[in-house]
Parts: C-alpha cells; structure tokens; sequence
C-alpha cells in the first residue's frame, strides 16, 4: 500500500486497474481529441489520499502511450474521478 503523501511503488497493471482504464476511457479519448483503438493498461502507482490516486500508464496502440490519472473516493458508494491524461507520454511510467 502507498504511503500517505506520495505514490508507492510501481506495479503490473491488474485486471482491477484494466477496469478502471475502461471506465475512463472516454474522458483520455476527450481529453487527447482522438480515439484510442487500444487502452491497455501496462503499469500503475497508487497514492493514498482522503481515497486512492491512480496513475496508470496506458498502451494507446502503435507503442504509444499516456499517463492516466484517476481519483477514487474513499466512499464507496461515489464515483471514479477522471483527473487527467497526459498523451503522447515519452518518458515511460514503468522503467
């Protein structure tokens, strides 16, 4: 688990973090102004907060990248939060 205040260490992505790219989807897609035939999740870094933040770095197709960043609540009962969507990503999240 990551310590509060920072991100913890790196980890293979998980189906549990492939769900919470497909849920965002649609913001990186507007956020980038394009379309993404692939949003495969790679790697992710946790930082916990009043909930989790998520950075995630995300396949778009043709060894492209981005960095998917997500806030999810410590309640439950609310929804994911799309944070942001850095693309194209060059210094990549995993090395």
């Amino acid at each position: 688990m990551a310590m509060p205040g920072g991100f913890g260490e790196l980890k293979a992505a998980t189906p549990q973090i492939q769900k919470i790219c497909d849920q965002m989807k649609a913001g990186a897609e507007k956020a980038a102004g394009h379309k993404f035939a692939h949003f495969t999740a790679v790697c992710y870094k946790e930082q916990t907060v009043a909930g989790t933040n998520y950075l995630i770095l995300v396949n778009v197709g043709d060894l492209k990248y981005g960095h998917l960043k997500v806030f999810k609540p410590i309640q439950a009962t609310e929804p994911l939060k799309f944070t942001a969507f850095q693309h194209p990503k060059q210094d990549p999240l995993c090395t």
